[in-house]
């Protein structure tokens, strides 16, 4: 099928949606329906081939493709999200972003963010879909904050994460983990100030879900894996 175009049309994606079908694999479709836990109907298709695809499509006029909304299955998301990525401008991005089918952590977990230049912009964003009420919203406004690890100052990033303390849901608060992990990483003084003081208001799940994944990782030494062992809440 030809995915390079300048208008697509509703034809066009009937038509993309059977290519798609043509490409699935009955063998690893409960594996992954279980792995994502999407409601989504899935075709298993891998990763790498879902990315030449959508290379393909971006060749050519693909806000087009995303203004038809093609949600019909989980892969779709992915095909989507990928397109996403590609967009500058932060209102147009937003716009589409409002549009994405999400019900599952992998569809989020592929969508990048440029925040260079966009800083507030982007920090306003993720606040605000911290407030959502779909938790794989919140859970991007939570990845949305993976790009500001580095910040010679955390201190309102660790406020927003403060800010999700009663939150319940575990998508949410296993992101919420991995990017502590990472602030300890790319930001240790800040990170250990906060995780051993009065300020950090983490609940205990994520808490202790966030000094596990820092001693799973191979980027934090093992002198601070024994210190955060220590701070483990029982």
């Amino acid at each position: 099928m030809d995915l390079v175009k300048e208008k697509w049309f509703k034809k066009d994606i009937l038509e993309f949606n059977k290519y798609l079908e043509n490409l699935r694999d009955n063998n690893k479709i409960d594996f992954t329906k279980r792995t994502v836990n999407t409601k989504m109907e899935v075709l298993a298709i891998p990763i790498p081939v879902i990315r030449k695809i959508t290379s393909q499509i971006a060749k050519g006029n693909f806000i087009d493709y995303l203004d038809k909304f093609n949600n019909k299955y989980y892969e779709n998301t992915l095909i989507n999200a990928i397109l996403i990525n590609k967009i500058k401008d932060i209102e147009t991005k937003k716009y589409y972003l409002s549009k994405l089918l999400v019900d599952n952590w992998s569809t989020v977990d592929i969508l990048k963010f440029d925040i260079k230049g966009k800083e507030q912009e982007y920090l306003n964003f993720a606040k605000e879909y911290l407030k959502d009420s779909n938790q794989f919203v919140r859970r991007i406004g939570v990845r949305i904050l993976f790009n500001y690890t580095e910040k010679k100052d955390l201190t309102e990033i660790l406020e927003i994460i403060n800010s999700l303390y009663e939150e319940k849901e575990y998508y949410v608060n296993m992101a919420v983990a991995w990017l502590m992990c990472e602030i300890v990483i790319k930001n240790r003084n800040q990170a250990f100030e906060y995780l051993n003081s009065k300020k950090c208001k983490l609940n205990k799940f994520t808490f202790n879900k966030t000094i596990s994944k820092c001693r799973d990782s191979f980027r934090v030494s093992e002198e601070d894996k024994e210190l955060l062992k220590k701070y483990k809440v029982e």
